[in-house]
């Protein structure tokens, strides 16, 4: 069971899509919707605070925590490009719209399904030898019609090679020449989407950079766990020690940079330090426009015994 596959039938809500909260997973399959999950574990809900300096809050929100909080600016969706029902993106337009926000859609180039078995060399062929143009297109198509305006992030963490995503650790070129290639077919059909190109933070991102005219913005991860941190270097790390190496490589590019992976856990007060910093001004981060907070719990374990941190709210309080 991985973090988007809590669905259920949208029938057995009662509830119009405008009344759905935390529309951040989109339906595997013709007849559900995504459920309004709401976490009722942990007792600390502390919100990344909401500022008027220039940083944007933004989240990724399959439970519905952020639904009634004002002033976030951006509706954060994951899909895959098979076995999803795109029209459930009409749900999502109107969700995110009601609330004044714009989507960041991050489109991964796979599917969820448990059936999924093509290799990292499979899917660049596949990708690079056209099989996928038609998915492209379509997805953009719909994409084109929404009335919220969009951001799209295609195959984001090029550059990990630690065998997390398929395309992570393709050989630069060949990267480049896909994210060339979904550029191509989805402003053809959607004109008005920008582009995100979104490494994880890693030295070697410059590899992958696409070239400016196929990037709007920048988009970088950045997770912060005490654990780790005390056990790793001996003390806390701040939202600025773990930004400044990627944002210092990512920003040469000269393009407005957005943290679009953010989550932080460990005690309450490493937790509202984190809260309280990461949308806050920072004069040596002048690109940085917004920061999309992960309200889920980690899919991907961390090295060693850390596990699978939980990032939602209500539940990054923890005992360090």
């Amino acid at each position: 069971m991985n973090r988007r596959q809590l669905l259920i039938k949208a029938a057995s809500l009662g509830l119009a899509p405008l009344a759905l909260s935390g529309l951040s997973r989109l339906t595997t399959d013709n007849s559900s919707l995504i459920a309004p999950a709401q976490a009722t574990i942990g007792s600390a809900r502390i919100y990344p605070k909401v500022t008027n300096q220039g940083v944007d809050l933004g989240a990724y929100d399959p439970y519905g925590d952020f639904s009634a909080v004002q002033g976030v600016k951006i509706e954060h969706l994951f899909l895959p490009w098979q076995d999803v029902e795109l029209s459930s993106l009409y749900a999502a337009d109107s969700y995110a719209g009601s609330r004044g926000r714009r989507l960041l859609i991050t489109i991964e180039p796979w599917s969820w399904s448990g059936d999924w078995k093509l290799t990292p060399r499979q899917l660049r062929d596949a990708v690079l030898g056209g099989k996928y143009d038609e998915t492209m297109a379509s997805m953009a198509s719909i994409i084109g019609q929404l009335k919220t305006p969009v951001t799209l992030r295609w195959g984001q963490e090029m550059e990990d090679d630690s065998g997390r995503f398929s395309w992570g650790g393709w050989a630069p070129d060949d990267y480049i020449a896909a994210f060339h290639r979904f550029h191509r077919l989805s402003r053809d059909n959607a004109a008005n989407a920008k582009f995100m190109w979104s490494p994880k933070g890693k030295k070697n991102l410059v590899d992958y950079y696409p070239g400016d005219e196929f990037v709007d913005v920048v988009g970088l991860s950045v997770f912060g766990l005490q654990k780790y941190d005390r056990e790793e270097f001996g003390h806390d790390r701040s939202f600025p020690d773990l930004l400044q190496p990627g944002y210092d490589v990512a920003s040469k590019f000269g393009k407005k940079i957005i943290v679009a992976e953010l989550g932080y856990s460990g005690d309450e007060g490493y937790v509202k330090a984190w809260a309280e910093s990461v949308t806050a001004h920072h004069p040596q981060f002048p690109l940085l426009t917004a920061v999309v907070y992960f309200n889920d719990k980690e899919v991907h374990p961390w090295p060693g015994t850390f596990g699978l941190p939980d990032w939602r709210i209500g539940q990054s309080v923890v005992t360090a």
